[in-house]
Formats: structure tokens, sequence, C-alpha cells
């Protein structure tokens, strides 16, 4: 998973792209499967579930998603600062929970107290939605201003880059009947 830790903090969690409308519906039934997302490689959510739906307008889904976005990369920036992802059970859920927290583990427990500390600017769109809102697709242009690797042992700065960096992120939000979680993330190419 080093790929996946590298990609997500010195690039992190999560670059508007110039979409034209950056909201579209989905086809009937509720599946997440918008027909102009870039969603390469990002798979929709499993048949086997049913999603429940949120009892609320298309705005206030797209605000309420918008800010768990935000919450979801504070989070993730935490997780790798402390080497504790516990926080990220209230804005994910798996298979992203399941990714994150493995990586937090590895990078902070088994390579003997590394920890991660970076800022990301955020600027995150609904791009697409689910009909019944139960699936919310953000995109986003994620700015890194820096990614510094340190020694929770001694504090000591041991590596990292003060270069700024861009990308594209994507992130499935999926309502889980009370709020929206982060299911699904995946870096892009350079915004």
């Amino acid at each position: 998973m080093e790929k996946a830790r590298y990609s997500l903090p010195a690039v992190a969690l999560l670059c508007t792209l110039p979409l034209s409308g950056c909201a579209s519906s989905s086809p009937e039934g509720g599946t997440f499967a918008p027909s102009d997302a870039p969603t390469a490689g990002l798979p929709s959510a499993p048949a086997s579930t049913t999603p429940v739906a949120p009892s609320m307008s298309r705005a206030q889904a797209d605000d309420n998603v918008l800010e768990r976005y935000r919450a979801y990369q504070r989070a993730y920036e935490k997780a790798y600062a402390t080497g504790d992802p516990e926080p990220l059970a209230e804005v994910a859920t798996e298979p992203l929970l399941g990714i994150i927290t493995k990586d937090v583990n590895a990078t902070f427990k088994d390579r003997k107290g590394v920890i991660w500390r970076f800022r990301n600017v955020l600027n995150p769109k609904v791009h697409s939605r689910s009909k019944d809102l139960s699936s919310i697709l953000v995109v986003d242009c994620v700015r890194t201003l820096g990614a510094y690797k340190f020694s929770a042992k001694t504090g000591k700065r041991i590596g990292g880059t003060d270069k700024s960096s861009t990308y594209v992120y994507q992130a499935r939000f999926q309502y889980d009947g009370t709020t929206w979680k982060a299911a699904e993330a995946r870096k892009g190419k350079r915004c």
C-alpha cells in the first residue's frame, strides 16, 4: 500500500475540473452510473446492497456531502499525523475505511513510528449523484502545500517535500441511513 499512502497524503484527500454542469442525475433506479463522470477504475456500489435514500432536497444533500467530504479530508490528515485511524470511522466506510486504516497502521506501527504531516487545500464540487441521492460523487482539485515525514519517536523531520502539488481527487459518498460516508476514493492526474 505504499502507493496509496503517497498518492493520498502527498496529494490527498482528497481538483475542480472544468466541467460543464457540475451535477447530473443518474439513470432510473437509483444506481450510481453517471455518464460523464471521470470514474476510470472507480467501481460503483455493490449490487447486492440496497442503498437507503435520504429524505431531503438535492441542494441539501449536496451541501451535506460537501461538508462530509471536508470532514473526511480533515480526519484523513489527522490519521496520518497521529498514527491513529480510528476517527476515520466517523466519515468513511468500507472498503475505503479498511484500506486507509491498514495503511496508517502500517505506516505508524510497522515502519517504527513514521508519521506524515501535510496540508491540503480543497475546492470540492458535487459532480453527479444517484437519482435517489444515496450515492454522490465529489470531484476536487486538491493542492497539497507540503508533505513531511517525521519520526514519532524523536519528532524530527526525516523526509518529505516543500513542493506543492495538485491532483484530481474523486470520492464516492454513500448514504448509510443517517449520513454520508466516503466509500471509495481515487487520485487522478495532475490538475
